[in-house]
């Protein structure tokens, strides 16, 4: 009886979260032939949030956005915007990738503007032409590349590119940016500064971002909420590696560490190694019951027929 009531409370839980906030994702999994990849994610993501998430090398980070962008779909489980269940791509997703999405024949200006141009028809765009052009403007300025629109892709810098290519997901004004590994390929210097320009414009958009990263120090200072999947955990049955990967940490991060000094303190330092001894040790395993969830949106609710049950 105890163990029922804390099950149904679980999904009385889940039932709650799916009504109040933007992404909610519920028991989903995905599995390519006989490797499951992702085993019963359950997430619900506010309004407004700045969520990182992290984990080790082929936990299925990548696959999980492609699930939330709707070019995949889940083999089990559902996704919902607002509410709605995800079916396949479409403007209330923007996404920026690692590698710029830009097209080299097109100059920052045309660049920016195609995301409004595509979900028009020929006559609406020709009628639209000037209003597109202006707030298309207006947000290369907001990415600070104003005295740039002109340039093609090839005429700027790698950080440059990755502005425009935020700019292009702006402008399209999606519900959630979706952000893979954007300042991967950047140095050090360009990296920090675009850091540190997400977080100005995630305020002033008031934006709700998802921004997968390999780097913790990059997913502690960006994140207000970050979270970890993991394939490294145990089981009633106590299978080790052939399971897919579960969000094993979830939970708030403190406002005091949006500052680039903040990286070298003591509780930002610990604060690192924490995530990396609960998501990155091969040797650590814990139990399911005891994952790192303090978030208060953070639920399991593992129904689905190929989870491991607690």
């Amino acid at each position: 009886y105890c163990i029922y009531m804390v099950f149904w409370g679980k999904i009385m839980r889940a039932n709650e979260l799916k009504g109040k906030n933007l992404l909610h994702i519920e028991d989903v999994q995905k599995i390519y032939g006989n490797k499951v990849v992702l085993d019963d994610i359950d997430l619900s993501i506010a309004d407004r949030e700045f969520c990182t998430l992290v984990g080790p090398s082929g936990c299925g980070k990548s696959t999980l956005l492609r699930l939330i962008v709707g070019q995949e779909k889940p083999t089990i489980g559902n996704i919902f915007i607002d509410g709605k269940k995800i079916t396949s791509p479409d403007i209330t997703r923007g996404i920026v990738y690692q590698k710029y999405s830009l097209f080299p024949h097109l100059s920052v200006l045309k660049n920016v503007m195609l995301g409004k141009n595509l979900s028009v028809n020929i006559f609406h765009k020709h009628k639209n032409k000037k209003e597109f052009k202006e707030e298309a403007l207006y947000f290369i300025d907001r990415v600070n590349l104003k005295e740039h629109y002109k340039k093609y892709p090839h005429q700027l810098s790698g950080g440059m590119q990755q502005r425009v290519a935020i700019a292009q997901a702006l402008i399209t004004k999606p519900k959630i940016l979706l952000m893979d590994e954007p300042f991967g390929a950047l140095d050090p210097g360009t990296r920090e500064s675009l850091q540190a320009f997400l977080l100005e414009l995630w305020k002033e958009f008031k934006m709700t971002i998802l921004f997968i990263t390999h780097d913790l120090e990059e997913a502690v200072y960006l994140g207000s909420r970050i979270i970890a999947l993991s394939q490294y955990y145990t089981d009633k049955n106590g299978k080790k590696r052939d399971h897919g990967a579960r969000i094993v940490y979830d939970r708030i991060i403190s406002t005091d560490i949006k500052s680039t000094t903040a990286k070298a303190s003591a509780n930002f330092g610990k604060l690192v190694q924490e995530i990396r001894h609960d998501a990155f040790d091969p040797e650590y395993l814990q139990y399911i019951q005891q994952f790192n969830l303090l978030h208060p949106d953070a639920f399991i609710t593992v129904k689905t027929k190929y989870s491991n049950k607690i």
